[in-house]
């Protein structure tokens, strides 16, 4: 029998957190529960789960704080961020610095799942996909999102990945930014075309010899993006 998928809800609100864990278990998920940010972090060590739930405002650690040091010593293990900020610019800064998904309260426990069941299915593929890919002077591991130029390593934050790694499947096409926005955060109009641009800018930084004039990562006026090899 296939092991459950094993999910870790950060959450300090019990009523929130009992009707996610009660969701989870009813499709069969494993779950364990933490009332802080510090105690999430042990459970990631001892729990060894396949997604974390993390609320951004815990009593000490705070949601961030968890998720940066969730992503440094694990950066493949996709995390929810759970919060009542509702502004774009948190929703923004939440994914940029490393979050998989970003779910606004109050939500349907039956989104929550939804998103649960839509990341870990993105992490089967990936775990399908070939390790590495070359370019020019760059190797990148799609999977593992650590990037090679020359003998300079790198890592990749997870939308930086999934942006390369969408490119690089679409090599030779035009791709707009509402294609990536949708493909890779998963939003259609939650965030602006913005957002793209940020994630390109910084990803030619790391790729291209000369960010200014891109050879890999190339504009397409009025469109979006396309990767040429």
């Amino acid at each position: 029998m296939e092991q459950a998928a094993k999910i870790l809800v950060i959450e300090d609100d019990a009523t929130i957190a009992i009707g996610l864990k009660e969701a989870l278990e009813h499709e069969r998920f494993s779950v364990r529960h933490a009332v802080s940010g510090e105690k999430g972090i042990d459970l990631v060590h001892s729990f060894e789960p396949d997604l974390v739930l993390c609320d951004i405002m815990l009593p000490g650690k705070d949601g961030l704080e968890v998720m940066r040091t969730i992503k440094s010593e694990n950066p493949s293990l996709p995390v929810i961020m759970l919060t009542a900020r509702t502004s774009e610019i948190d929703r923004v800064m939440g994914l940029e610095m490393g979050a998989d998904d970003y779910v606004t309260k109050p939500f349907s426990v039956r989104e929550v799942v939804a998103r649960v069941k839509a990341r870990l299915r993105e992490k089967t593929d990936a775990k399908k996909a070939p390790d590495v890919y070359a370019f020019g002077d760059v190797r990148v591991d799609l999977r593992r999102r650590v990037l090679w130029k020359g003998d300079v390593e790198t890592r990749l934050t997870t939308h930086e990945s999934g942006t390369l790694a969408y490119l690089i499947g679409h090599k030779g096409i035009d791709v707009s930014r509402d294609e990536l926005l949708e493909k890779v955060w998963g939003y259609s109009a939650a965030l602006t075309t913005r957002t793209v641009d940020n994630q390109i800018l910084k990803l030619r930084k790391k790729i291209e010899d000369t960010p200014a004039q891109p050879r890999h990562i190339l504009t397409v006026h009025g469109t979006g993006y396309r990767f040429e090899p």
